[in-house]
């Protein structure tokens, strides 16, 4: 089984500038998921997509990438993900001439998901002939079904989804899920092909709060910096010498 892994890190961020080369303990936000992608021992390749040549140059001290440098169009603010993976995806076939069978994306803003994490969503898609690909998500705070409201423009709310029975308690509600961009997994035409990250035949692989954070803003940076830190002598975050 030939597999590849992208980590996609656009240089210009608004919420937190320049985040992905921003350092917790020493190591770059980048060095975090290039290490595990290199140590989970899954990929044949690992590739490194971004519009910042000093991004590039930066994951190439964490582990063998391939640095895929991608053009404007896909590097501004407004650009989706999915095109962004594809091309990646493309290129590094191009590149080395290999047909890869799954394509895995993991995001470098996510640093806190475990090897054990994407070792175990790799080979449950791998394990589903039915699906197309896998998403990683963690149990929602709020349920659509209970707590979570939409608001219509004459002022008035209800609740986003109901059932024919009232909800009491929201642990009665059934489970929602948040996804946590953290790990992408895609069986290789399904992915080429796809339109969308989450179709009629997407899967699960459900990841604790904990391991789940997003860095979207510098409260959130504030809060992986922590939990990272506590985790630097338990995952041996250490750059390579």
């Amino acid at each position: 089984m030939k597999r590849l892994c992208s980590i996609c890190a656009r240089g210009g961020s608004k919420g937190v500038p320049n985040k992905n080369l921003r350092t917790i303990g020493g190591i770059p936000l980048i060095g975090f998921s290039v290490i595990q992608a290199a140590r989970s021992g899954l990929f044949n390749h690992i590739a490194v997509s971004s519009d910042s040549p000093e991004i590039l140059a930066t994951a190439k001290d964490y582990a063998d990438i391939i640095p895929i440098l991608r053009p404007a169009s896909m590097a501004t603010d407004t650009a989706p993900k999915l095109p962004v993976i594809q091309h990646c995806f493309s290129e590094v076939e191009k590149t080395t001439g290999m047909r890869f069978e799954t394509a895995v994306d993991i995001d470098a803003t996510s640093p806190l998901r475990s090897v054990d994490d994407l070792v175990a969503a790799v080979k449950l898609l791998e394990s589903r002939s039915d699906a197309d690909n896998l998403i990683t998500a963690m149990p929602a705070r709020r349920s659509p079904y209970f707590n979570l409201v939409e608001q219509h423009d004459d002022g008035f709310v209800q609740l986003s989804k109901t059932l024919n029975s009232s909800i009491i308690r929201r642990q009665d509600a059934p489970p929602s899920y948040d996804m946590n961009a953290s790990i992408y997994v895609w069986e290789r035409s399904k992915l080429l092909s796809a339109e969308r990250v989450v179709g009629a035949k997407t899967i699960l692989y459900v990841m604790p709060e904990e391991r789940s954070i997003d860095i979207d803003s510098a409260l959130d940076f504030r809060i992986v910096e922590m939990l990272l830190l506590e985790r630097m002598t338990e995952f041996n975050w250490v750059k390579p010498i």
